[in-house]
């Protein structure tokens, strides 16, 4: 009766779960909005994150540059990482997905005006949108640059979760922000950065997800 029951266990197909083009396609359509929606509305509150994103909207900040072309440059450096790590492909999906961003963070603010934005909520949607934003990417084999492409590295090597380098790293980021931020923007964006970190340490990990 065992063996029976063992006979009768569905095997499951690798091949069938594969991503097809048109999964990734909506994948990092879906992802690259989603993310530019939560870092837009970060930007709208006046506050940061971590990683190279909240690099670009401390820099946004402090600067007289417009946030897309800060943001581009930030990233531009690690370009080179991915491709030489991570393949053309992985490269090239990054790339698409950085200037995704970089052109709807300009879009967003003719089409979506915000005014008076709580900031606590601001931060909060903010964060959550863009960890589901770069959890949707990193799944369909791409990212939006810079500390995230090390996390999935150092994640691939090593087994240590892309959030947790995330979150490590993200406090260097903090940290320069009370150079040009008020402190309780500071305090606010770094609770703001360890939800965007959980997100993808709970959800990004060996065995959690079947499609590739």
């Amino acid at each position: 009766m065992a063996n029976d029951a063992a006979d009768r266990t569905p095997v499951f197909d690798w091949e069938q779960a594969r991503h097809t083009v048109a999964d990734d396609v909506q994948g990092i359509v879906v992802g690259t909005f989603v993310a530019a929606l939560g870092l837009y509305l970060l930007k709208a509150s006046g506050a940061v994150t971590g990683g190279t994103a909240g690099l670009a909207l401390l820099l946004d900040q402090a600067t007289d540059w417009p946030f897309w072309l800060i943001f581009i440059l930030v990233n531009l450096p690690f370009a080179v990482l991915a491709f030489w790590k991570k393949g053309a492909r992985f490269t090239i999906l990054t790339a698409v997905c950085i200037g995704g961003v970089a052109g709807l963070s300009v879009l967003d603010g003719v089409l979506l005006p915000v005014h008076d934005l709580n900031p606590v909520y601001g931060v909060f949607a903010g964060n959550l949108l863009a960890g589901v934003g770069l959890l949707i990417l990193f799944r369909h084999g791409a990212s939006v640059g810079g500390v995230n492409i090390i996390a999935l590295l150092l994640q691939e090597r090593t087994g240590f979760r892309a959030g947790w380098t995330q979150m490590t790293l993200d406090v260097v980021v903090i940290v320069c922000a009370l150079l040009v931020l008020p402190w309780y923007i500071v305090l606010l964006s770094a609770a703001g950065a360890v939800v965007m970190s959980l997100v993808l340490a709970m959800n990004h990990r060996e065995g959690r997800y079947i499609g590739r």
